[in-house]
């Protein structure tokens, strides 16, 4: 197949990594946080971590748009440092896919984290162990399957993000027209083959993801 097919999938792979690896990063840490905390107003800041699974992507982009955009206080900092704007760049499309991905990895780390037994943890300590050693060494190891299975359910996720994409990052092609807003695109002018061939493409990649974790379960 061309390059022109084949731009907007790699460009998808490369995204959904990046956002899948800022996502499971983000997830196990406030996963094994939240999973072994108590505090005032908990229920309220997962709610608000929890959001982006249910929130349209419009809003999403929007929201994105409103935080990052050329008259806030952080598109500000970024020109600032960058001398160019977030929006309509690949990092957009990162940021874009981090965000709706990053639920979905949080919910399993936290559930993964919340199975292990704390009497392992604190035998570990008793032992001399410092609280990283105890989470990478013990905490990580007995979480490992939640973990993973939230890390591919991430990156399918980030695969196949559209709406928040489209509105912070635009649809360019070579630069942020990922593989969604190619079958969009593909769809609107007619070209149903090439529509057909992406769509194949991603229930492709998709399906060998799920399947994954099915084999990871048993």
């Amino acid at each position: 197949m061309s390059t022109d097919f084949w731009s907007p999938v790699k460009l998808s792979i490369e995204i959904a990594f990046v956002a899948g690896i800022l996502a499971i990063i983000a997830g196990i840490l406030l996963g094994k946080w939240m999973a072994t905390r108590r505090f005032k107003g908990k229920l309220l800041l997962e709610t608000v971590l929890l959001l982006p699974l249910v929130l349209p992507p419009t809003v999403v982009g929007f929201l994105l748009i409103m935080l990052f955009g050329k008259n806030s206080v952080f598109g500000h900092l970024i020109m600032w440092l960058f001398h160019q704007p977030v929006m309509f760049t690949w990092w957009a499309a990162v940021i874009a896919s981090t965000i709706v991905a990053f639920p979905l990895m949080y919910q399993s780390a936290k559930t993964g984290f919340a199975s292990v037994d704390p009497d392992i943890e604190n035998a570990a300590r008793i032992d001399g162990a410092n609280e990283w050693q105890v989470f990478l060494y013990i905490s990580v190891p007995l979480a490992l399957k939640a973990l993973v299975s939230g890390g591919i359910l991430s990156f399918t996720r980030a695969l196949g993000e559209f709406g928040a994409t489209l509105m912070f990052a635009g649809n360019i092609p070579g630069k942020t027209q990922t593989t969604p807003l190619a079958i969009y695109m593909a769809i609107d002018t007619g070209n149903m083959p090439l529509a057909w061939a992406w769509v194949l493409c991603m229930i492709g990649l998709s399906f060998l993801m799920l399947l994954s974790i099915h084999l990871l379960k048993v």
